[in-house]
């Protein structure tokens, strides 16, 4: 259950308001110069989230390891994490703003195509890019502490990731093609803030009452 919450935290934050008018820029620089190939655009974006990928899974093993260290305190662990992501919701909903959630600019070299050289990028964006998407990223990390386990930490990011990663892909591929879904999105922030901030708000209250931990105890 929380590995489908972790990946529909990676597709909302695909649709975040730093993230998705950024869109056509990181298409760009995947294309390369001159006129965009799918083919191309496939391989960058495939280096794209492989790079960004690597980087969220590393920090879901130490959100893990740091929970399994913890896991004596795993009440205080609960209360905490779920605290945090209670705040990230008061966020999104304009109770207050966490002026770090904003990501830095960052100039490619739209010549230095391909796999791997996509793939850096990735990595830059993942480091760059984290205090933007930090509400979603976050959430997922306090969940990867509370599975107190490095395993199941990297499997929580893991499914964040593609979450973010499977809407990239496609999106790189058929941009042309959803100018008008996106524009949407774009014009209806307003009301998708409200309910991403709603859906963190009510995560958090379930992680800080332990209700994921007591399910996956049952369940296993």
């Amino acid at each position: 259950m929380m590995y489908l919450v972790a990946f529909l935290e990676g597709v909302i934050t695909f649709i975040s308001p730093c993230l998705l008018p950024m869109l056509p820029i990181y298409v760009s620089y995947l294309a390369g110069g001159g006129e965009r190939s799918t083919a191309k655009t496939l391989k960058g974006a495939f280096g794209f989230v492989t790079g960004f990928t690597a980087v969220f899974i590393a920090l879901g093993a130490l959100a893990g390891t740091i929970g399994s260290l913890l896991k004596e305190y795993q009440t205080a662990v609960n209360i905490v994490s779920g605290a945090v992501v209670i705040l990230f919701g008061l966020s999104f909903l304009g109770v207050f703003k966490l002026n770090f959630f904003k990501g830095i600019k960052w100039s490619a070299d739209r010549e230095k195509t391909g796999f791997f050289a996509s793939m850096l990028f990735g990595i830059v964006f993942s480091v760059g890019w984290t205090p933007c998407v930090g509400a979603f990223l976050g959430s997922a990390l306090m969940m990867a502490a509370q599975q107190a386990h490095a395993v199941e930490g990297m499997l929580m990011l893991l499914a964040y990731s593609l979450g973010l990663a499977i809407p990239f892909v496609l999106s790189a591929v058929l941009i042309d093609y959803l100018k008008t879904a996106f524009n949407f999105i774009k014009k209806n922030y307003k009301v998708i803030n409200i309910i991403c901030g709603s859906f963190l708000v009510l995560i958090g209250i379930l992680m800080a009452i332990g209700i994921p931990g007591r399910f996956f105890a049952l369940i296993s």
